[in-house]
């Protein structure tokens, strides 16, 4: 038994590592990946797991942890400062799935009370896969990330009054096939006292979270036993799960409720960054259920049913999507991902259609039906987006004419190209001595926006040398690059220097490395973007802690001045991993010999000596 179970972990784990890299790498995206390798380890595949209580345990403790995670993330103030697209398309988009889809299982033949659950169950999305999309693509601050994050938080909400309410839709269990004939069971009515008992644990969870957890936590967390502290909040999580277990609800949705008692909590980014290496595991164990757990059976029973229940869901919810999306006015590309990005349907629909069968508002046939067609919705995702990316997008940007260059009429001796926040204050500087200069960015939406503050930006692309030559980059003195991409600002550079060598060249440095590459292409000064702030900031930092300015200053341009150093140094050794991380290694070392010894030659080790005792010092060493 235990070299099966080794066994079965060693495939699980080759499996997994050899399929979601490649699937990555194909532009379909980790969670395809997952599936796979749940499909092919299932009964279905090799048959490595193949017991039915197996994949069931599996799949609720994959969901169990990955619900928790998602509750941690989940906060009250969150909804409210984005109500109104919670308002209008989140709780839009939930109403308008349901009753569209739930009208249609009406339609079918199904009872009401059925039809209501079932829409109800499959207008949720996949939080997993939509949050998982949206951080991979960093859009979480666009248009797509808000909107969608506004949808999901109206489903994740949903889900409690929902499991509210499903065992008041009981309508017994209905036996089917032709057993259906034979049998004449009297037809359960509504258990109002399930109901009961399901808002008085959510109150009751509610009360032990303000009143026991902060509390508790609040102890251990002084205590300093960090152990402690993650060990409580996994035994909340079981707790809470428990507490559903014996309502009889999901433990699934017990676990959600432990994240959401710590969502507001003050030690809530303490719990979270404990879980966050486990998290993407986590997620990947819960996929790789839902792989295991798609009965092929049915759909080889029943393919033509499936395949069109899969497609018309799909298609049904991002239309929704789509419709709701064009009220808010977003871009057509934004309106199309978030469409594909939430038509499928989620892990809530695992526990509501369970629970609903349980409950007696579904019969078991349905379930084992509907429970394909929501992971193979979720199986459909990652393919829609790779169609995206690879079809669409393209077709999109090809349709989209790109602005003519903006005729430049203005030769002046100090260019600016790239007018963004790095730009603006290199400009305001030389604006402030009198210098005239001539501003170039290729963005519209930017240059549009500054237009409001009466600021004359052209259009135009950097790495065209006819857009410098229109810009008098012949006759100009100085040009400063200030464009957001690295690769633009060295290849520009680079430009600058083969057709105007005269010019002298400022540019911004992304990064140690990005700065390298300037360096090679011949600027003449630059400035890492990062490296000033966080010179200040630390400046400032000595001063909370009992610094005089005039130290704390002092000591952030000696630490300049050496790490400039190092910079130059390590120049010529970027080829060589082996003697550059060597070197790094050392530079550190010797970088914080020196700055102790700087501190210890001006009498900074006593925070207390005033900078005038330190200055005094420094004078008379000087005489």
């Amino acid at each position: 038994m235990e070299n099966n179970l080794l066994l079965a972990i060693f495939v699980l784990l080759a499996v997994t590592v050899a399929l979601v890299p490649l699937a990555k790498a194909a532009g379909f995206g980790t969670v395809l990946g997952y599936l796979v390798a749940g499909v092919l380890i299932g009964p279905y595949g090799i048959g490595l797991i193949s017991e039915p209580d197996t994949i069931r345990h599996i799949a609720e403790f994959g969901v169990v942890m990955m619900l928790f995670l998602i509750g941690l993330e989940l906060q009250p103030s969150e909804l409210w400062r984005m109500r109104n697209k919670v308002a209008g398309l989140g709780l839009t988009q939930m109403i308008g799935t349901a009753a569209l889809v739930g009208g249609i299982a009406y339609f079918l033949g199904q009872p009401w009370q059925t039809a209501t659950v079932i829409g109800l169950a499959l207008a949720m999305s996949s939080t997993a896969i939509a949050l998982q999309t949206i951080e991979s693509r960093s859009i979480t601050h666009t248009d797509t990330g808000r909107g969608s994050i506004a949808v999901l938080l109206v489903q994740d909400v949903a889900v409690i009054p929902i499991l509210a309410a499903i065992p008041l839709l009981a309508i017994g269990h209905i036996p089917t096939g032709a057993a259906a004939a034979e049998a004449h069971a009297p037809v359960q009515g509504a258990d109002w006292w399930l109901a009961v008992r399901i808002v008085l644990a959510f109150a009751a969870t509610i009360f032990a979270g303000r009143y026991l957890v902060r509390p508790i936590m609040y102890f251990i967390a002084h205590s300093g036993v960090r152990e402690a502290f993650v060990a409580f909040g996994l035994a909340l999580v079981v707790g809470t799960a428990l507490l559903m277990q014996w309502i009889g609800l999901s433990a699934a949705l017990g676990a959600f409720l432990g994240g959401v008692l710590l969502a507001d909590s003050e030690y809530r980014h303490e719990l979270e960054s404990t879980l966050e290496p486990f998290k993407g595991l986590l997620l990947g164990l819960f996929f790789i259920s839902v792989g295991t757990s798609i009965a092929f059976s049915v759909l080889v029973a029943q393919p033509l049913t499936i395949i069109s229940l899969v497609l018309g869901l799909v298609l049904l919810k991002a239309i929704v999507l789509f419709v709701l999306a064009s009220f808010f006015r977003m871009h057509l590309t934004d309106r199309i991902l978030m469409a594909f990005m939430l038509s499928q349907s989620g892990e809530f629909a695992f526990v509501l259609l369970q629970f609903a069968e349980s409950a007696g508002s579904l019969n078991g046939e349905m379930l084992e039906l509907l429970t394909v067609t929501v992971a193979l919705s979720m199986a459909v995702t990652p393919i829609l987006l790779f169609a995206f990316d690879k079809l669409i997008m393209p077709r999109l940007n090809a349709n989209t004419p790109t602005p003519e260059p903006d005729m430049i009429d203005s030769s002046n001796k100090v260019i600016v190209l790239g007018y963004g926040r790095f730009g603006q204050i290199v400009t305001r500087m030389l604006k402030a001595q009198g210098f005239e200069l001539t501003l170039i960015d290729d963005d519209p939406r930017q240059i549009e926006l500054v237009k409001r503050y009466g600021v004359k930006v052209y259009y135009g692309d950097a790495t065209r040398l006819e857009i410098l030559d229109a810009a008098g980059a012949g006759d100009a003195e100085l040009i400063v690059l200030s464009l957001p991409h690295g690769h633009k600002i060295v290849q520009t550079a680079q430009l600058i220097r083969r057709h105007f060598p005269h010019v002298k060249i400022a540019a911004r440095a992304m990064d140690r490395s990005h700065a390298h590459e300037l360096m090679d292409a011949g600027v003449d000064a630059f400035e890492r973007e990062t490296f000033r702030g966080a010179l200040a900031l630390g400046s400032k930092s000595l001063e909370l802690l009992g610094y005089s300015q005039t130290r704390a200053t002092r000591l952030a341009n000696a630490f300049e001045k050496h790490d400039n150093a190092i910079l130059i140094e390590s120049r010529d050794l970027r080829g060589d991993d082996d003697a550059y991380f060597g070197f790094m290694r050392q530079s550190i070392d010797m970088l914080d010999k020196v700055m102790q010894a700087d501190t210890e030659e001006q009498g900074d080790s006593d925070p207390e000596k005033s900078s005038a005792d330190v200055d005094k010092k420094a004078k008379t060493e000087s005489d």
